[in-house]
């Protein structure tokens, strides 16, 4: 149960803000500051009410049914009405743990995604497309917007590595869990045989990480421009238009060459190296909030093997939550990706509200 300090501290909170937005001389960030938490506890404020309440009816029942020379009656009241006062509790506890739980900033970004082929050869780089034609369906469904910013071709017509952002509410957040190793198995179109080979492709996710988010000092930086080359750099291989920015503390690497304007190169690479650091400070912190629990969702780790899509058995599994589907079809389409999205979420949480007092 959640100490009844806990919740009162909440409500004192909350008319503290109530009060100080009601002010005419308020600095305007602190105004647009408290307004933000205002409004946060004011979706579950209500909630919190009829738990203390709850709370404190609770304690007057069991003292009137710990007190023998009650009326029959009155105790028998007492018992019904304490049934009814446990039920709410318990309703009301869950909600406002959910709000309790810890707040990831990042949940409300847009999203950069990196796949690349991992082991496989050409039908690695195959399944990486699929993958990325997978999120696509995701997010067309979602209402977002997808933007690649750079791209490498396999022979095959599959990606070696593809690099986009996408736009929309909340992205991070329903696909921040899609870090780590995706295998595949299935018997390859050049299989003779009809053997089934396993590949796997590396997908991470970042949080597209604005300037505010990450300040990054020019001193820190080295860049270095040169010619564009192989699979979409051939028809600006004229100009030194390719740009490789390397962040000096970190030794974080970013090389963009897929547009003909030096320009725009550069901004794409400075995008994807601030989500890398933003995400690099992001897992710092969350590691330190969870140095006492291991999280069952996994760390996200790109070496982490999360999940395997079956091809001759039409399934899908999820490694870190024990979660198959027997809908690969539908989940490559994108139709049934928030079934296992949703039962990632979930699980999160329930980890979460663990820790919650």
């Amino acid at each position: 149960m959640i100490s009844l300090e806990k919740l009162e501290s909440i409500v004192n909170r909350y008319n503290d803000l109530e009060s100080s937005l009601s002010k005419t001389d308020i600095d305007k960030k602190e105004f647009v500051k408290n307004s933000k938490e205002y409004s946060s506890i004011g979706e579950i404020i209500e909630t919190i009410k009829s738990y203390i309440d709850a709370i404190k009816d609770k304690e007057d029942l069991k003292k009137i049914l710990s007190d023998k020379d009650s009326d029959i009656e009155i105790r028998e009241m007492a018992e019904h009405d304490l049934e009814e006062i446990k039920s709410k509790e318990q309703e009301y506890e869950k909600k406002v743990k959910v709000f309790l739980l810890p707040k990831d900033e990042a949940d409300e970004k847009n999203a950069i995604v990196e796949i690349r082929a991992g082991t496989g050869g050409l039908e690695a780089s195959l399944f990486a497309s699929d993958l990325f034609n997978m999120y696509q369906k995701v997010s067309s469904i979602n209402g977002w917007r997808v933007e690649v910013l750079s791209v490498s071709a396999s022979e095959a017509g599959g990606y070696k590595e593809i690099v986009f952002t996408i736009t929309g509410k909340n992205v991070f957040s329903k696909l921040k869990f899609e870090s780590g190793v995706h295998r595949v198995q299935r018997v390859p179109d050049t299989e003779t045989q009809g053997r089934v080979h396993t590949s796997a492709a590396t997908v991470a996710v970042l949080a597209e990480a604005e300037e505010v988010d990450v300040k990054i000092d020019e001193n820190d930086l080295r860049i270095d421009v040169f010619r564009s080359g192989g699979p979409g750099g051939q028809s600006v291989n004229t100009t030194d238009s390719a740009v490789r920015i390397t962040h000096i503390p970190t030794g974080v690497v970013v090389a963009i060459q897929d547009e003909k304007s030096q320009h725009k190169n550069k901004a794409k690479a400075m995008t994807i190296l601030r989500s890398r650091l933003y995400e690099a400070e992001r897992l710092r912190l969350e590691n330190e909030r969870s140095v006492a629990r291991k999280s069952q969702i996994g760390t996200g780790d790109r070496s982490e093997r999360i999940r395997t899509y079956n091809f001759p058995q039409g399934r899908v599994s999820d490694h870190r939550i024990n979660l198959t589907l027997h809908k690969l079809t539908g989940f490559l389409a994108g139709d049934d990706f928030a079934e296992m999205s949703d039962a990632l979420q979930i699980k999160h949480q329930e980890e979460l509200l663990e820790n919650v007092k």
